[in-house]
């Protein structure tokens, strides 16, 4: 059944990763691919579309993903059941081990070996994080393998641009509400400007 399959796979993923929701990325990517559930293509539009709405990132790609597989928009109570068990499946496991966490805690935050620990999955996480960004830059940027054709191609060029955009930004008090409105309007612009040119 979807939704039990739904529930236990983003319940592993919620219980085997730390480091938040850019941690889970690669994993997410991972089983999506393997049940077949949805496209590269796909996952980069739902990343793109969890990255900014408003919440979690980690409980909003597991949302989508559940409203996709169960049912998406033909079947609307299996998408809104297929999203109820992805969300409560990413987040259960947290919650669990942070009640567990915060119980035994003060017992242990000066042992060697916690410290040992939480300084051991730092390094785990940045490259989780950094596995997700060639993942995705590879989706986006060479369809699955790198050419020379893609320097020929627009999307390559815009998002280059993102890039400057996004860096220069990073040095300057812009809201963030103004970027996402600002690469909203931006985003429909040269779409449709690109479909008027085919």
């Amino acid at each position: 059944m979807i939704y039990l399959e739904l529930f236990l796979t983003f319940f592993f993923i919620g219980l085997f990763t730390f480091g938040g929701g850019y941690a889970m990325l690669p994993l997410i990517q991972q089983e999506v691919a393997r049940h077949g559930w949805l496209s590269a293509e796909q996952m980069v539009d739902f990343v793109a579309v969890s990255e900014s709405t408003p919440g979690p990132f980690a409980i909003n790609i597991a949302t989508y993903v559940g409203i996709q597989t169960g049912g998406g928009n033909e079947n609307i109570l299996g998408g809104f059941l297929g999203a109820l068990c992805a969300t409560l499946g990413v987040v259960l496991p947290s919650f669990i081990i942070i009640l567990i966490v915060a119980r035994i805690y003060d017992a242990f935050k000066e042992s060697k070996i916690v410290k040992g620990c939480m300084m051991g999955l730092k390094p785990a996480v940045i490259g989780l994080i950094a596995s997700a960004i060639v993942s995705m830059a590879n989706t986006v940027l060479f369809a699955g393998s790198f050419n020379t054709a893609v320097f020929g191609e627009l999307q390559f060029y815009l998002s280059i641009l993102i890039f400057a955009v996004m860096t220069l930004l990073s040095f300057k008090k812009v809201h963030p509400i103004l970027i996402v409105c600002l690469s909203a309007a931006s985003g429909i612009v040269i779409g449709y400007a690109l479909d008027l040119k085919v």
